[in-house]
């Protein structure tokens, strides 16, 4: 049967399977092949496939779903399950920052807590070494914040906490590879990356993000988990706004 999911995704790009080919390195015999032999490509090709066209490969290629190598890989992806955000090793945040060497991403609502516990210049430190900084905190003044300030009974008050958030990161947004955007998307979890691991704070409605449960992940070849995950992170981003000027990002919160 032909992969029509495949098919759709390629023409909703506006691609040629030539181009199609192109971008990922390929063949175009290879993709029309993807397509009308329904094949499943090396994980790889998998992943930049899905890149491109902005879906997950599962949704490309169901069948990778049941696959036992990516079920069993998955697992292997799991280092530690915490109970809640405070039972996290306040040592474990540290090691991962001083440790980055190639990226880091975070992507939370205000995130106080991790300024709090840890000085965030040295991610500025870990920029000039040449390491990625992408940071995504919630508009203040967008409709996800203020619905999730109501369902956890802080209101206003967490649009406030971004608001500090922003002060802490200050500091560092004039260092290149340092960014900072305000996303206004509903998080079902939040998300902090350093490198191959990556801690996911689940998010439970009604709860506080500090009292859900953590996993704490790192990749492994052939494991989809981590991956999910930045999928959907580099969707946020997308969608982002960047704020080169915190003191305008501040000044355009209206404190409704």
């Amino acid at each position: 049967m032909p992969n029509e999911r495949l098919r759709g995704a390629v023409s909703a790009k506006g691609l040629t399977t030539q181009r199609c080919a192109e971008l990922i390195g390929v063949d175009p015999k290879t993709v029309e092949r993807w397509i009308t032999r329904d094949r499943v490509p090396h994980r790889a090709h998998r992943v930049a496939a899905a890149d491109l066209l902005g879906v997950d490969e599962t949704y490309l290629w169901p069948s990778l779903v049941d696959d036992p190598r990516a079920v069993s890989a998955g697992r292997a992806e799991m280092v530690e399950f915490y109970p809640s955000r405070s039972a996290v090793p306040l040592e474990l945040w540290r090691s991962l920052i001083q440790q980055a060497k190639e990226s880091v991403d975070i992507l939370v609502y205000a995130g106080l807590f991790l300024p709090e516990l840890h000085d965030i210049t040295q991610l500025g430190d870990r920029a000039r070494q040449g390491c990625r900084i992408r940071v995504l905190l919630a508009d203040p003044n967008g409709a996800a914040v203020r619905r999730r300030g109501e369902e956890e009974g802080f209101g206003i008050g967490l649009a406030h906490r971004v608001l500090l958030s922003l002060r802490y990161y200050e500091p560092i947004l004039a260092i290149s590879g340092v960014q900072v955007r305000l996303h206004d998307t509903t998080l079902y979890a939040s998300i902090f990356r350093v490198d191959e691991a990556m801690l996911v704070n689940t998010h439970v409605y009604g709860s506080t993000a500090a009292h859900n449960p953590v996993l704490h992940l790192r990749r492994v070849p052939g494991g989809r988990v981590v991956d999910h995950y930045l999928t959907s992170f580099d969707r946020v981003w997308t969608q982002a706004k960047p704020t080169s000027d915190i003191n305008a990002a501040i000044a355009a919160f209206d404190g409704r």
